[in-house]
């Protein structure tokens, strides 16, 4: 389970050793890989970023495939593809995917569809945040001592991206948004969130009319104009591009200089990924939010946030926080808990929640060695730690001093380390 920064080469980071694992084997030899994510655009990316490392290799389509989960199904369902002989599982933007609903779906395609066991396989989870609930759930999918890799500052924004938090009043976001397009450079790539489908629809209606280039991208668009306005997007042709966060989760759009979040979403970690659309791979980019009475439960996450990354924050807004925490509210989700502030990577979606849960309830058999994994998951798995190892590793880019995750206790020669 790894967690980074958004921008920061998470697709990279599994491409590199998937493919790695594959050439190792030789070409009559290689056992297929299998890497799944929760849109066909971000599909549609990770393929073509597969494609540039893979290139003059003998790595074919047959080796690696890239899929949605329901079209995974539905070609498995059809009988083209059979999962028995897959051996390398990667779970791209998998909290994402878990917290959309495509449980039932993943667990179908892992348990139902011949797949090998995950002791037989390699499972990989990539993700900018991996809330504790969703934690829990994917437990499901990974061996009992997986690793947990948070590099840098997890859960948390990229001090690349300059954030503003502007008052709107809701009747009034649709000037507001006009008068700050219009004070951007005008071929200034610019990305807008929005809540709804039909909501994406209408501002775009509306910006189409006031003579604005724009285009949108949301669930109920057919493929066809979705990759069509992504292009106009990406090419400058339409520099403005109206969202749903579901659509763009995991895009990776060069030379985007402003991200909009028309609507602010409830849940702070969505926050982070929308706005990691921006100041990516060290460029500048700006982040603005409308904020308004309705978004006054994500106050306190949003506060933290924006002081971690040294950023600007407006005295209503910590106000609203501090009376958000004293009124029992403050904020999407309490993912921070006792004694957790800001910094060292484990605020939001970045601890392994598996060191609180050993050390509330299973005292000095719970705790976590740095050679290995717990005395309890060791005695209840026999022979799990031979190729897996629980070590949370905490990489802050931002420190002179690193921790590093120690390598995995493993068998020689064993087929599930794709990461030697």
């Amino acid at each position: 389970m790894s967690c980074a920064q958004t921008g920061s080469g998470k697709t990279a980071a599994f491409l590199v050793p998937v493919i790695n694992a594959l050439l190792k084997q030789g070409q009559q030899w290689m056992k297929p890989a299998l890497v799944i994510s929760p849109t066909r655009e971000l599909s549609l990316q990770i393929y073509n970023e597969s494609r540039k490392f893979a290139y003059r290799t003998p790595i074919l389509g047959v080796h690696m495939l890239i899929a949605t989960p329901g079209r995974l199904i539905d070609v498995i369902q059809n009988g083209l593809i059979g999962m028995q002989a897959c051996r390398y599982l990667v779970l791209d933007e998998a909290d994402r995917m878990l917290d959309m609903g495509f449980e039932p779906q993943i667990r179908q395609i892992v348990q139902m569809s011949g797949m090998p066991p995950k002791g037989e396989r390699v499972t990989a989870m990539f993700s900018a945040t991996f809330p504790k609930d969703i934690q829990m759930l994917a437990q499901d999918f990974l061996m009992p001592e997986y690793v947990f890799l948070a590099v840098g500052r997890v859960g948390s924004t990229s001090e690349n991206i300059n954030q503003k938090v502007v008052w709107v009043e809701e009747h009034n976001k649709r000037h507001f948004l006009m008068d700050l397009l219009d004070a951007s450079e005008p071929d200034a790539l610019t990305l807008i969130f929005v809540e709804t489908k039909r909501g994406c629809g209408e501002l775009t209606y509306m910006l189409q009319q006031e003579g604005y280039d724009c285009v949108a991208i949301h669930g109920d668009l057919k493929q066809m104009e979705r990759e069509r306005h992504l292009e106009n997007f990406r090419n400058g042709s339409a520099p403005i591009l109206v969202a749903t966060a579901v659509a763009a989760r995991g895009l990776d759009i060069p030379n985007v200089k402003h991200v909009i979040n028309y609507d602010l979403p409830n849940d702070i970690d969505e926050y982070v990924h929308r706005i990691g659309r921006t100041g990516r791979v060290g460029n500048i980019g700006m982040a603005t939010s409308f904020f308004n009475d309705k978004n006054r439960n994500i106050s306190h996450d949003l506060t933290e946030l924006i002081v971690e990354a040294n950023q600007e924050l407006p005295d209503w807004l910590e106000e609203m926080a501090r009376d958000s925490g004293r009124h029992g509210g403050g904020g999407g989700r309490s993912h921070y808990g006792a004694g957790s502030k800001r910094g060292g990577g484990s605020r939001f979606g970045a601890r392994d929640h598996r060191v609180q849960q050993q050390s509330a309830s299973a005292g000095p058999r719970g705790q976590i060695h740095q050679g290995g994994g717990t005395d309890m998951w060791r005695n209840a798995h026999p022979g799990g730690a031979a190729q897996f190892n629980n070590t949370t590793a905490n990489v802050h880019a931002h420190q002179q001093q690193t921790q590093r995750a120690q390598p995995p206790n493993r068998q020689p020669q064993s087929q599930n380390n794709w990461w030697d």
